[in-house]
């Protein structure tokens, strides 16, 4: 009785121990072991796939064992199917874990980036390679694998061609590094940051705390804009913030304030440069419509950052007394008496007669006359920046500035204009062409927000032909103006001022009854008598 049992214990013993001893298992799987315990320490954000890697280490060896025991009972060879699913599993398992060593572990520290599809590729080449292997060592033919895959091929590739859409789209993505992991895009309506590309679909990880799962083949067929990225420059994306501003108040005003704000002191995650500022962005049925432009540092906090910039604009506005607009629809109703009209006519008319008492040219002129041009005069007001008149121009006005300042520039033989002096409120200037219908001597730019009053012309043409004696008082006060000049620039002496001062009176006095045709207004009433 005890012999047979013994033999038999004898025989499962040394078919265990063959088996184990030749395939080296349990060398292996202590150096497994050991592998296994640095990666849990080394990789601990990667420990719940590095367990399911043992677990599944630790089914292969008890199928080795179960496949030796089944065998032992059957009196059959140990390696039956099930000993080579156990030698699959293991395969399989120390792949994966030399995945963790190569791509976690030393490329990880090293901060070689490795793309997650270009990890899943090699993983897969590697558990194809130990299959192939265990079915050659297991007898199959591999040719005849080969053959039957042609046939199948076509079948799964007509079967699967969405998945293989997926599977190229991942790989051109991964090639041409068009996006990558990290990246912030927007694909239709979706916009989030890539937070990995994988063998089917690009995750994207959106503000709102959502993951979005785009098919590969979706996201090639689809436009990609790539948030914040401009070759040679830093991350950055500029962002619109909206509001408005009723017309009363001047858009070079509004912007002054905004921009004051806005620049005076650093905002958290807004760029530097290039700095945030203002522009007037549109005119509305009620009201002007403006935007500040800044440029967004950290993708992920734009609302709160627009938060923080609109808080700025609206005390920048508070400050400056200028009240936001909302879209409205007014009616304004206003009983227009005789009274009130005359009112607004009468400060009106006062404030261009103050403005012309300013100018010498008009002195000669009738309390009467003064009024019949101030009633036509035309208000002109000028942005900062804007040429008032060019240098070279034929226009026949003459400006008297009320508000502003502006600079007086002139070139000479074509070189680059340069500033000779600088213009107030009170100055005039323009006489010339309103006079005589000379084309403008210089370019005069508004240095800041600039009003004046403009006579025309046509609005001085019927005070001369009423009045033509006036043509000499003012050919006068343009003659002594042009002499004083030239004497500071010359040193004329008195006998040649004298002389210059006749000369350009009488030359200024023929210029204007010339351009103003007052010779053929008195010879025509000469001829009536």
């Amino acid at each position: 009785m005890n012999e047979p049992l013994s033999l038999l214990t004898v025989s499962l013993g040394d078919a265990l121990r063959n088996t184990l001893d030749q395939e080296h298992v349990v060398g292996i799987s202590a150096a497994f072991a050991v592998l296994a315990a640095v990666m849990l320490l080394v990789l601990p954000d990667q420990r719940a796939r590095i367990r399911r890697t043992i677990w599944l280490y630790v089914g292969s060896v008890a199928l080795l064992i179960l496949s030796v025991a089944v065998a032992w009972a059957d009196l059959a060879t140990p390696r039956s199917p099930l000993y080579w699913t156990s030698l699959m599993l293991g395969g399989a398992a120390m792949v994966n874990l030399a995945g963790f060593v190569v791509f976690d572990a030393v490329l990880g520290k090293l901060r070689v980036p490795t793309p997650r599809i270009a990890s899943d590729l090699i993983l897969t080449a590697c558990y194809l390679g130990v299959g192939f292997n265990l079915l050659s060592r297991a007898g199959v033919s591999l040719s005849g694998i080969v053959t039957t895959s042609a046939v199948l091929t076509a079948v799964i590739g007509f079967s699967m061609q969405d998945t293989l859409g997926n599977i190229f789209g991942g790989l051109l993505v991964q090639l041409d590094k068009s996006i990558g992991v990290g990246d912030w895009i927007k694909v239709d309506q979706t916009v989030g940051k890539i937070s990995e590309i994988r063998w089917r679909h690009t995750a994207i990880e959106t503000r709102n705390w959502e993951t979005v799962i785009i098919p590969n083949s979706v996201l090639m067929k689809s436009q990609v804009t790539v948030l914040g990225r401009r070759s040679g420059a830093p991350l950055q994306w500029r962002r619109w913030i909206y509001f408005n501003v009723d017309f009363r108040y001047a858009p070079s005003d509004v912007i002054a304030a905004v921009d004051a704000a806005l620049q005076a002191e650093p905002i958290a995650r807004v760029a530097a440069e290039p700095k945030p500022h203002c522009i007037f962005y549109d005119f509305k049925e009620s009201y002007g419509l403006y935007a500040v432009r800044y440029w967004l540092l950290d993708l992920a906090v734009d609302d709160p950052t627009d938060s923080v910039v609109r808080t700025r604009i609206y005390f920048a506005l508070k400050r400056a007394g200028i009240p936001l607009s909302i879209p409205a629809a007014s009616v304004f109703l206003t009983q227009e008496d005789v009274a009130r009209k005359e009112l607004k006519h009468g400060e009106d008319l006062a404030h261009r007669l103050k403005a012309l008492a300013r100018v010498e040219l008009f002195h000669s002129l009738t309390a009467d006359e003064r009024r019949l041009l101030a009633e036509r005069m035309r208000h002109a007001p000028f942005a900062k920046g804007e040429a008032i008149t060019r240098q070279g121009a034929a226009a026949h006005w003459l400006y008297i500035m009320t508000r502003g300042a502006a600079e007086i520039d002139v070139s000479v033989d074509g070189a680059p204009r340069r500033a000779i002096a600088t213009l107030k409120a009170g100055d005039f200037f323009g006489e010339m062409s309103l006079m005589t219908g000379a084309p403008r001597s210089a370019t005069v730019i508004a240095l800041e927000d600039t009003e004046c009053y403009r006579i025309d012309k046509e609005a001085f043409r019927d005070i001369l032909h009423r009045r033509p004696e006036i043509a000499e008082q003012i050919s006068l006060v343009l003659a002594r103006r042009e002499t004083e000049l030239a004497a500071a620039h010359e040193g004329l002496d008195a006998e040649a001022h004298a002389l210059r001062m006749k000369n350009s009176q009488h030359d200024f006095l023929r210029r204007i009854s010339d351009f103003f045709g007052l010779h053929r207004e008195n010879g025509a009433k000469a001829a009536a008598r």
